[in-house]
């Protein structure tokens, strides 16, 4: 049998790894499943498929076959339970394929929910509100708090408490990120508005004008400011054409939000802003050179 050594924060074979006492996971058997024995996963936290992928991925098939197997997880009766590759499963019925190749594993229902998370956010990369939607799910199923998530997950916690809190959004601003209309950055700013009216309007504002991370950011300090009962903003020393220079050039070479914040004279702070990890990773190398 084949035996799949655990990689955590590595993709689905970091779940794959948590099978069995001794740390690995047992593939039971390999085969060829009628696609119509076989059901979706019940905790598959993507909800949208992308048309054009499914097609060119059908397109691939077609040409080559199902290169990778899709896992399953047996429900009796010759009938299996999708674990992970629903992408792989639409397409293949696209190109028409009545059959696919399939791992059969023996997961619990925890394992295959880790197994859907872990297999969309660290291959296909899900949408900021599926994701969430899928951490609040597995939590609020499962005896686990954010940071053991994040452990089995190779991920922050901050990221994940982050991602949660798109959630209490107002219902329209997270449609609006569902389909791309505004960014993950852009909910960020905009989470920093409590009161949902303000909210959508800023978000319906945003789409309209094609405001940018920072023009929004900006809009939203007005806003707070303007609430009764707030603290009066310090107003910033004026930019020299030098530090606008600077802080143009930073931009380009970081190909990230940088803003030099001048509060007096020789005083201030470089703000760097990222909305990935991959960013995040890449301002540190530029940093550490």
């Amino acid at each position: 049998m084949d035996t799949i050594k655990p990689r955590l924060g590595r993709g689905l074979d970091a779940l794959l790894g948590t099978m069995g006492n001794d740390g690995t996971a047992t593939i039971t058997a390999t085969a060829t499943v009628s696609l119509d024995r076989i059901q979706n996963n019940p905790f598959q936290p993507r909800k949208r498929f992308d048309d054009d992928e499914l097609n060119q991925l059908a397109s691939s098939i077609k040409e080559h076959g199902i290169l990778q197997p899709v896992v399953v997880r047996s429900q009796g009766d010759g009938h299996y339970q999708l674990i992970a590759g629903e992408r792989r499963v639409r397409a293949a019925q696209v190109a028409g394929l009545t059959a696919v190749p399939v791992h059969v594993v023996d997961f619990n229902d925890q394992q295959i929910h880790e197994a859907a998370l872990v297999e969309n956010i660290q291959r296909s990369d899900l949408n900021a509100i599926e994701k969430a939607q899928g951490f609040r799910d597995y939590l609020s199923r499962f005896t686990i708090n954010t940071e053991q998530l994040a452990t089995k997950l190779g991920m922050d916690r901050t990221t994940i408490s982050n991602l949660l809190g798109l959630l209490n959004m107002a219902p329209e601003v997270q449609d609006a990120v569902r389909l791309g209309q505004v960014s993950l950055g852009h909910a960020k700013v905009l989470k920093g508005i409590t009161d949902h009216t303000r909210q959508i309007a800023l978000c319906k504002e945003t789409i309209l004008k094609n405001l940018s991370v920072h023009a929004l950011d900006m809009i939203v300090k007005t806003v707070k400011q303007n609430v009764p009962g707030a603290k009066p903003a310090k107003v910033a020393a004026e930019k020299t054409p030098h530090v606008q220079s600077v802080e143009n050039e930073l931009r380009q070479r970081l190909s990230v939000r940088v803003e030099i914040q001048v509060k007096a004279k020789e005083k201030g702070q470089i703000v760097i802003g990222f909305e990935t990890n991959d960013d995040f990773e890449r301002i540190l190398e530029a940093l550490r050179k």
